[in-house]
């Protein structure tokens, strides 16, 4: 009897070695999810600014893209213009990335004051565009200023909800090209665009549906 209660012991034994070393070698593991770029920013993103996407980023595959920053973007600003801020930053709506390396691209949202224009000030690497309010775009960063007036806004049709939508990749290098600043641009007219149509905004804050690009001397 106690050598059948030692056989099934060992037996039990082996058969959790061999679930540790299958475990180990990735046997149970599931594949990372692969999304496209239309997917990312709950997506936000236009036929032309997904394209544009996978140019920055030299790829078709992204990470999984997390839902519910379009609508978390949407509560924030109204918020903010709830509490009369002149100015505000929030976490990246979007975080996009290609998930072999570092490389990501995150779009934030936010209200700006007057005095937070770049107007006449032209920062190294930045160039000007006659988009929305203002707009300025580089190799690694992009900015697009908006004014709103909507009836989800109390308030806005005597001082218009002021929103900055900023764009930044981060750890992988581009050509300081017209083509790398007017991509960065359309992908995040792209998102800007819905979040004011998230907001109502009346004529779409100024934005067309698709990019028009006119540099600013």
């Amino acid at each position: 009897m106690r050598w059948k209660v030692t056989l099934r012991l060992k037996s039990v034994a082996s058969g959790v070695i061999v679930g540790l070393l299958v475990t180990a070698c990735g046997g149970n593991e599931e594949p990372e999810e692969r999304t496209t770029a239309a997917q990312q920013c709950d997506g936000t993103l236009s036929s032309e600014a997904s394209h544009a996407l996978e140019r920055l980023l030299g790829t078709r595959e992204f990470d999984a893209a997390p839902l519910g920053g379009l609508g978390r973007s949407a509560e924030q600003l109204t918020g903010d213009y709830a509490k009369r801020k002149r100015s505000s930053l929030h976490p990246p709506m979007c975080r996009i990335g290609d998930g072999d390396n570092t490389d990501r691209i995150d779009i934030t949202f936010g209200l700006y004051g007057d005095g937070e224009l770049f107007g006449d000030i032209h920062p190294d690497g930045l160039h000007a565009y006659d988009l929305g309010q203002e707009a300025q775009s580089g190799r690694q960063k992009a900015y697009l200023f908006v004014r709103c007036v909507s009836p989800q806004l109390d308030g806005t049709h005597e001082r218009a909800a002021r929103i900055r939508g900023v764009l930044e990749s981060r750890g992988f290098p581009l050509p300081d090209t017209p083509a790398t600043r007017e991509a960065n641009l359309t992908v995040l007219h792209s998102v800007t665009l819905a979040v004011v149509k998230k907001l109502g905004c009346v004529d779409n804050a100024g934005l067309s549906d698709e990019p028009v690009f006119k540099p600013k001397p």
